[in-house]
């Protein structure tokens, strides 16, 4: 695994929006906290509604390059407890490495 570089399992197709920063699963999570406050599905489905992107998102974003080794890459997921890398190349945003591309490896690389 120490030769293999963050491109070899990034995913390339990203969606993006005006605002800087990003919106992960667990930034949904807690947008979700309605729930968690015994909301009904309509009134829920209502406050879930009215979320705004910036009001979850995590405007320090942590990236990586296509280049980075996948272990250091995998470091910096556990170290700082977050799910996914954007993957930055020349200023740009190339692609997406999460901890669920690191799952698939592993699962292909034991068939």
């Amino acid at each position: 695994m120490e030769e293999l570089r963050v491109r070899d399992i990034m995913i390339h197709e990203v969606t993006t929006l005006k605002r800087v920063g990003i919106v992960s699963q667990r930034d949904l999570f807690r947008g979700a906290l309605a729930r968690a406050l015994g909301y009904s599905g309509h009134a829920r489905r209502k406050v879930l509604d009215t979320l705004l992107v910036k009001e979850v998102m995590s405007s320090e974003v942590i990236t990586t390059t296509p280049d980075a080794p996948l272990v250091e890459a995998a470091r910096v997921l556990m170290d700082r407890k977050i799910g996914c890398l954007p993957v930055v190349e020349d200023g740009r945003l190339v692609g997406i490495v999460t901890e669920a591309d690191f799952v698939a490896m592993v699962a292909r690389k034991s068939k």
